[in-house]
């Protein structure tokens, strides 16, 4: 049984107008019909990713937020920063950490509420206006006398917050501090 009607529609997915022999049909042709479901699928699919990535990032700020000691990736998630500006605060000694470990170090909630409760200045280390040569090592004469390698010396230098001061394209570290951390 066929029907005599003829109706003027409009395409719900091209947008062109065609005659349909029913009331009830949408699509100018089958092909437009499929395009417009996937089309649909597709918006599910990236709105329900979004609403999954949305809530995981809610859960971790909160579960963040209820935790005492946090980790370096999560302190830079709460900061909304990268991991290696983290590490540069512990060192430069803005945020103050404890290494447990390779790998674990763990920064206490309490110092970075207290990075925003005081005010900073920022100060470069400067080095100081009377310099005699004979209080400071250069890296050298430290690796030389101690029989360390380089690589020890900095990571020394960067833990033990060593003052070192640079005159041109030489460092020189203190004696004193020297022989404090390295024995004489």
């Amino acid at each position: 049984m066929s029907s005599n009607i003829t109706v003027e529609r409009i395409c719900i997915f091209c947008n062109k107008v065609f005659t349909a022999k029913t009331t009830t049909t949408k699509y100018c042709s089958h092909k437009c019909n499929q395009r417009h479901y996937k089309a649909k699928e597709r918006k599910k699919k990236i709105e329900l990713s979004n609403k999954v990535t949305t809530k995981k990032k809610t859960v971790s700020i909160e579960i963040i937020n209820a935790k005492e000691f946090l980790t370096v990736k999560e302190v830079a998630t709460l900061l909304n920063c990268s991991i290696r500006t983290v590490y540069y605060q512990i060192q430069s000694g803005q945020i103050k950490a404890t290494n447990l470990g390779q790998r674990m170090t763990r920064i206490k909630r309490a110092e970075i509420d207290k990075l925003f409760e005081q005010k900073q200045t920022f100060t470069k280390k400067e080095a100081p206006t009377e310099f005699n040569l004979s209080d400071y090592y250069t890296i050298d004469e430290v690796i030389a006398k101690y029989n360390i390698n380089s690589k020890l010396l900095y990571n020394l230098g960067i833990r033990e917050n060593l003052n070192k001061v640079q005159k041109g394209k030489f460092v020189f570290y203190l004696k004193t501090e020297i022989h404090q951390h390295l024995g004489e």
